[in-house]
């Protein structure tokens, strides 16, 4: 980072960016029963070889990462995530200004702390749950610290959700410089090599990816003080790195610091004194202090590499400022000609933390999608008129739905209770962006020839996990809610099937399907809309759709209509849930559910696979008079419990864990007890 960044660098990732959380532990999964602050597993750290002198702080374990094994891993069961990178397509984009194949985004961002960073989630709906994947091209896993730690894993619900959207996610390898606690020494240790001249480090953090099923390293090397022969070591590591991290499908991404000769000088371009390190990499983060020359001739010099200009992110610092930061957009998307470079936005998390004290998960998605979509919120109807260019107004948003079965239940990954069939089944707040659903990546276009309804995630009530898709509004005029983009093929079986419920008014719904694309960017796709048929009753109400006369093509786009059939007042109206498939289909069950550690009310809790496809498990506790209670879900193997109490008269504590597909069908439980 520039001199000017520094230290909100360093602040934003530092141990007191959230509360302090008990120690890391340094104990297998297998051991005996220990104390309960060690059972807690949180996302790892490492520097690379040396310690700090001294001891480091409460809540802080320092690591070797020349010394990690994945064998003697006690956490990696909780850390390694389990959804493979899905492959995206691009649709015909939202509106003409937007484009694909040119300039592409990369995030940086912290999701808490270094140290404390808790493995599967917390008790809390408060957290920066990203859902605009779909603009996303790269995730940084951001962090890092003097004092805690250099090399940042990222968690496994990062990864997860990050994969079920297409997006690569990359660990983060922070150098500081000496003013906030940066040594050399770690520089050197991280380039350093063996007697065949190899470097050691580069396979180590290879490993650790490929172990912990991310997608590559961000380098950020910041220290000063070096010369050329380590300058001429850190591209001999680049370029191994690199190398042993394309046989593994993984990434690396060079920062603009240090130079060639191994001074650290942020060029804000691609130049003679970093582009042996750009040609090592896969992409460039190119420094904030760029300008629209220097980046008009880092994209030529790309070309003239034989490299894509795209490769090249130019650094958008939004930490301090979000939407209200100034940046000469003209300079990176030009409307008028083809783009410059990417973005790289330094700390989108701004949406929450600018945030008051108290706010609610309703008031940070309306925060996020005023940043990812811009003032309109309707990203097929961008405002010209506002001063922050949102990535929807320039990149083409991406989709992974292509294949059957598909479901969501429009779950964030956050929120206040956990539903289960429109029951509360646990009252408490939690967030775990791994059960995160591929959401609509088009937040949110509404077609409409009257008022536009108000469309928002609600966690108010929710079918499951905890939000749905709330629609408000008074509907003088049919409206068109465009839900997925799709490639879908359909059979003679296959089916939609809607989740809703009506909370005011009343209104006809119909299934908006599109079996082609639209006639040009910016148009509304072909929608054929069908009826769904009312089902009984109130409350959360099922219907079924079937697409027996669309069979043998490809669903492009799918949406819902809504039209007013009550006496004109206001309509809220409720989606739940959403399924494409050809049958109903169970997953089998895991088995061999243990408890591996144990400290009173504190658990670890260890499974085998269920065989066949699965997208996450759920644990609940079943109480004496046979009421289940949620206490978690998880798509890795492990899960990890606390503060449990003893129910009046029971002796042992039940669980059960339950694989959930696709169609959030559950599977039959795997059970244990434990005795109090």
């Amino acid at each position: 980072m520039s001199p000017t960044r520094r230290t909100v660098l360093l602040v934003g990732t530092a141990a007191a960016l959230l509360p302090a959380l008990p120690a890391v532990s340094t104990a297998t999964a297998e051991a005996a029963p220990q104390p309960a602050a060690a059972l807690q597993p949180y996302a790892s750290y490492w520097y690379p070889d040396s310690l700090p002198s001294g001891s480091p702080g409460p809540g802080i374990t320092w690591r070797s990462l020349k010394n990690w094994r994945a064998a003697t891993d006690p956490d990696l069961a909780f850390n390694a995530a389990s959804i493979p990178l899905a492959r995206r397509f691009t649709p015909t984009p939202a509106n003409p200004t937007a484009r694909s194949g040119q300039a592409r985004i990369q995030a940086l961002v912290s999701f808490g702390p270094t140290s404390s960073n808790p493995s599967q989630g917390s008790a809390t709906a408060d957290c920066y749950a990203l859902t605009h994947w779909a603009y996303i091209d790269e995730l940084v896993f951001w962090g890092g610290s003097s004092g805690e730690g250099l090399i940042l894993a990222p968690n496994a619900p990062v990864v997860d959700a990050a994969h079920r959207h297409g997006v690569p996610v990359l660990g983060n390898i922070f150098l500081p410089p000496a003013a906030y606690g940066g040594q050399l020494q770690w520089t050197r240790d991280l380039v350093q090599k063996d007697a065949s001249g190899r470097y050691p480090l580069a396979a180590q953090l290879v490993a650790v990816a490929a172990a912990y099923g991310f997608d590559g390293w961000f380098v950020n090397a910041e220290t000063g003080g070096g010369d050329s022969a380590l300058g001429a070591d850190m591209l001999g590591f680049v370029r191994e790195l690199k190398q042993l991290a394309a046989a593994r499908g993984q990434r690396v991404t060079w920062y603009d610091a240090m130079t060639v000769n191994g001074t650290v000088d942020w060029q804000g371009a691609l130049d003679s004194r970093n582009q042996a390190l750009f040609q090592a990499a896969d992409d460039m983060f190119v420094d904030f202090r760029w300008s629209a020359g220097s980046l008009a001739s880092s994209g030529d010099l790309a070309d003239r590499l034989g490299r894509s200009r795209y490769e090249l992110w130019a650094g958008v610092d939004v930490e301090s400022g979000g939407w209200n930061t100034s940046v000469d957009w003209d300079a990176i998307v030009p409307a008028d000609r083809p783009h410059t470079t990417s973005i790289g936005l330094y700390r989108p998390e701004w949406t929450r933390d600018h945030l008051p004290a108290g706010h609610t998960p309703e008031e940070f998605h309306a925060a996020d999608d005023r940043f990812w979509t811009g003032r309109s919120l309707d990203p097929s109807r961008p405002d010209t008129t506002d001063g922050w260019r949102a990535p929807a107004v320039s990149v083409a948003d991406r989709s992974t739905v292509t294949g059957l079965p598909f479901a969501t239940v429009f779950n964030t990954g956050h929120g206040l209770r956990w539903y289960e069939d429109g029951e509360v089944t646990s009252d408490s707040p939690w967030n775990h962006l791994g059960l995160q659903d591929r959401l609509p990546s088009r937040r949110w276009v509404v077609r409409t020839q009257g008022q536009r309804p108000a469309v928002s995630f609600d966690f108010a009530d929710a079918w499951r996990g905890g939000s749905s898709v709330l629609v408000d509004g008074a509907l003088d005029r049919p409206a068109v809610l465009d839900l997925y983009a799709t490639r879908l093929p359909l059979g003679p079986d296959t089916v939609v099937e809607l989740t809703c419920r009506a909370d005011a008014g009343e209104a006809r719904i119909e299934l908006a399907v599109a079996t082609a694309e639209p006639d040009a960017a910016g148009a509304a796709p072909p929608y054929t809309y069908l009826p769904v048929p009312a089902a009984p009753g109130a409350g959360w109400q099922t219907s079924t759709v079937r697409l027996a006369g669309l069979a043998g093509r490809t669903v492009h786009a799918l949406g819902v209509r809504l039209t007013a059939t009550g006496d004109g007042g206001p309509v809220r109206w409720r989606l739940g849930g959403l399924a494409v498939h050809d049958r109903p289909a169970r997953p089998a069950a895991p088995s061999g559910l243990r408890i591996t550690a144990a400290d009173g009310g504190d658990l670890r809790l260890a499974w085998n696979r269920a065989p066949g496809a699965v997208r996450h498990y759920t644990l609940h506790r079943v109480l004496p008079d046979g009421t289940r209670r949620f206490l978690g879900g998880t798509c890795q193997r492990a899960y990890f419990v606390s503060g449990l109490t003893p129910a009046a008269g029971e002796r042992a504590v039940r669980f059960e864990v339950r694989a959930v597909g696709e169609l959030y069908t559950s599977s039959a439980p795997a059970t244990v007890t434990h005795p109090w």
